[in-house]
């Protein structure tokens, strides 16, 4: 095979990728643990999480070749510079050509994190091959996943994407955004120990933004949040049951 049909098959197989960018941070410590990254934000997601401060990431649309062009032209600068990519959103899973884009990411040296919230189950387990990393937001405990979510059935497809990815071997954190509109302390304890009776030894609990909420009710003051004595009161109480837990805000 000469090199001019290997460069023209590679352009090829770059063009039939379609993804729709939605932003594009180009460096940070903070999205894939103990590495510097990038993040390629991933237009369209299924929920309709109250708190969500991405709202207009939330409509799906299809990507055009050129965009996905942009990163790898980007990505092509920064290899030797940075660790990994990471794949967010939205929903990253929600479209068709992520396996594809990762496998490409992968190919040019990088490794790929992958910020999903576990409810295409499937479509998570064919991507773990390829994945070095997966934060796996968990929005809540059973039922309560659908009520914060705003989408019936989807706490069993996420209870089957974190089962895949702890059976896979995957390095992985959980995360939960605490809006206080959703949760009382109690409910918050509740699902750190069912995490981590899971399995789960990497978790974060993340204090939800108030700007720019999809539901506007979540941008007005909640009353009687618990005061920051009493979480760290349960900090020092999940702590024992995980490796590392994290308060983030």
């Amino acid at each position: 095979m000469s090199l001019i049909t290997t460069l023209d098959d590679a352009s090829n197989e770059t063009a039939m990728v379609r993804l729709p960018i939605a932003g594009l941070v180009p460096m940070t410590t903070l999205d894939y643990p103990d590495h510097l990254a990038c993040v390629v934000f991933l237009q369209g997601c299924p929920l309709r999480c109250g708190y969500c401060h991405n709202p207009n990431m939330i409509a799906p649309r299809r990507g055009e070749p050129h965009e996905w062009q942009s990163i790898l032209e980007f990505l092509s600068t920064r290899q030797g510079l940075l660790e990994a990519v990471v794949f967010s959103g939205g929903e990253p899973t929600l479209n068709t050509g992520l396996p594809a884009a990762i496998k490409q990411v992968k190919a040019m040296g990088f490794k790929v994190g992958l910020h999903t919230a576990g409810v295409y189950p499937e479509r998570l387990t064919r991507l773990l091959p390829d994945l070095d990393w997966v934060g796996l937001d968990v929005k809540g405990r059973g039922e309560a996943f659908d009520r914060i979510c705003g989408r019936p059935g989807m706490w069993q497809l996420h209870a089957r994407s974190l089962g895949a990815i702890i059976e896979s071997g995957v390095s992985f954190e959980c995360r939960t955004t605490i809006h206080w509109k959703d949760f009382q302390l109690g409910d918050v304890e509740r699902l750190a120990l069912t995490l981590a009776d899971c399995g789960v030894r990497h978790y974060a609990l993340q204090l939800a933004r108030s700007e720019q909420c999809l539901d506007p009710t979540y941008s007005q003051r909640v009353a009687n949040i618990p005061s920051t004595a009493q979480m760290s009161a349960l900090i020092n109480r999940l702590k024992p049951h995980f490796e590392q837990l994290e308060l983030r805000h």
